[in-house]
């Protein structure tokens, strides 16, 4: 894991969890429980026993990087699974979700002045989770939620470079110079920061929406960005982080992530 710097990213510093999402400690091992890998795939919704098997004879099954043989066995909370290069969740403990946070919402699971939080749009999950990154009060859109410490880390984590894509509504007509000034890059107190995508989604009178999407996570970025280009942001909504996109998720509901997803978030961040 790489040394974080709490000057590069505050909402990554600002973390809630360490090591592991359950409350052992990190150097706590569990004893390893092994299955027939056949039956964990099988398991984890990959299809019949019999069609797993056909998957591990054809070579497309990894445990923890060595190709999988027939009779192979596997522990599912502590083995890397990979099936076609994709990292497969086994552990029936972790949970992962998408949430569309709505405006007014505070980005903690529990707030001491009263505010709606988190917590409160979660009343059927008993697992403690995280959320992965923040969202200010007044912006909107996808969160993602989970007690995997590891990968949320690496979610949030600078170095990773995990992609954000936001719609952000200013005042019109948007400048044409103003894309090219964005991809340049803007000073702002804590250093500079660039988008790695602008474009135009739509303009209506005096008010115009664009995207952009930039890999920073520092605290309110885009707000502060359109600030420095005198385009205050009059709504913010984030809708896709990496490859997982908020969709027509309606405000203050949550989701699970398919196997299809979670996998594609370990992918992003090199596993």
């Amino acid at each position: 894991m790489p040394s974080v710097d709490p000057s590069v990213d505050p909402d990554y510093a600002a973390a809630e969890f360490e090591g592991s999402a359950f409350d052992a400690p990190p150097d706590a091992e569990p004893p390893r429980h092994e299955e027939r890998l056949q039956k964990i795939l099988a398991a984890a919704g990959l299809g019949s026993r019999r069609t797993c098997e056909r998957m591990i004879d054809e070579g497309r099954v990894t445990v923890n990087g060595k190709e999988a043989t027939l009779g192979d066995k596997a522990d599912a909370v502590r083995d890397a699974i990979h099936v076609d290069g994709q990292r497969l969740v086994t552990d029936a403990r972790m949970v992962y979700l998408a949430m569309n946070k709505p405006q007014g919402v505070v980005s903690t699971m529990d707030d001491e002045k009263g505010r709606d939080a988190i917590a409160d749009f979660l009343p059927n999950i008993t697992t403690r989770v995280f959320h992965v990154g923040r969202l200010d009060q007044d912006s909107e859109g996808l969160l993602l939620l989970t007690n995997d410490g590891g990968l949320a880390h690496k979610l949030m984590h600078p170095s990773y470079e995990v992609a954000k894509t936001y719609q952000v509504e200013i005042p019109g007509p948007v400048p044409r110079a103003m894309g090219r000034q964005l991809k340049a890059g803007v000073t702002l107190e804590d250093g500079p920061v660039k988008v790695d995508s602008f474009r135009v989604v739509d303009a209506y009178g005096k008010v115009a929406l664009v995207e952009v999407i930039l890999h920073e996570g520092r605290n309110h970025i885009v707000r502060r960005m359109f600030d420095a280009v005198g385009f205050p942001v009059q709504r913010l909504i984030r809708t896709q982080i990496g490859p997982i996109r908020l969709g027509d998720l309606r405000p203050g509901r949550t989701r699970h992530l398919s196997q299809a997803e979670v996998g594609a978030l370990f992918k992003a961040v090199g596993e």
